[in-house]
């Protein structure tokens, strides 16, 4: 409640002029279902607001934003996006709002538990899938967790990155379908063996593709999540609102109901 109350008195600081348009809620792909869910209450509930969401890798609605698209809240699954816009004046402070974890998405038939992950990663016949680093805070993760492959083994971090293969979060990437988790149909197709995702997307995942797991990372590889939450400068009331929604006991236990640590719980090892 305490980590709530100065994340409210920081974000409502300055609020502007209530608006009818809707809220414009810019969020992290991995963020869909969750967002979903939030903004639905927000909707519905005291002083509520039409939001309007765009989902997307945060890297390039950063960018999109950066550049004059129009946004009020920017949900991000990495601090460094919103606190660019924070830094560069187009938005207010930034809040770590939830956490995540990077886990291995495993085709069906392929047999890997966290002690043998990092050979499988390494087989050259195991087709290694992960986001676009840069454009995706996925990718920046899963480039991270190759960096520390090296030090548990000489050689790993060149290896990996030569033959992992970014099949999403790129600008010129498939689009996410509306109703399918894109990395079930990836590892269901045989796109890839291993797919280097969240653990909330590979939980998705799982729902549809039967005979496929969730791999943890082993301990010296694991790479954690913080993901940001900031509001435009000029922004609504409304959007100000929504973004006390998500730091808010009942926006936090949505996250936490889609796989999310919430702020208030202890960071996972990997951060």
């Amino acid at each position: 409640m305490r980590a709530f109350l100065l994340a409210a008195a920081v974000l409502g600081a300055a609020l502007a002029p209530a608006r009818a348009e809707p809220v414009l809620l810019h969020a992290a792909g991995s963020l869909r279902e969750a967002m979903g869910e939030a903004t639905r209450a927000f909707e519905a509930g005291p002083g509520g607001a039409p939001v309007s969401s765009r989902f997307g890798p945060s890297g390039l609605l950063r960018d999109e934003i950066a550049g004059g698209t129009k946004a009020e809240v920017f949900a991000s699954a990495n601090m460094e996006h919103p606190l660019s816009l924070t830094r560069s004046g187009r938005a207010g402070p930034t809040v770590l709002f939830a956490r995540n974890r990077l886990c291995a998405l495993v085709r069906p038939g392929l047999a890997v538990t966290t002690e043998t992950l990092l050979d499988r990663m390494l087989d050259p016949s195991v087709k290694l899938g992960t986001s676009t680093p840069g454009a995706d805070p996925s990718g920046d993760y899963a480039w991270l967790a190759f960096r520390r492959a090296e030090a548990a083994r000489r050689g790993s971090r060149a290896a990996l990155e030569a033959k992992a293969l970014r099949l999403t979060g790129g600008p010129d990437s498939p689009k996410p379908p509306p109703d399918r988790s894109l990395y079930g149909l990836i590892v269901g197709k045989g796109d890839a063996d291993i797919f280097l995702t969240y653990c909330t997307n590979a939980a998705l995942a799982l729902r549809e593709v039967p005979g496929a797991s969730s791999v943890q990372l082993p301990e010296e590889i694991a790479v954690g999540a913080d993901y940001g939450l900031t509001v435009m400068r000029g922004a609504s009331e409304a959007a100000y609102g929504l973004a006390l929604f998500i730091l808010s006991p009942d926006g936090q236990a949505i996250l936490a109901r889609h796989g999310f640590t919430t702020v208030g719980a202890p960071a996972e090892a990997g951060n």
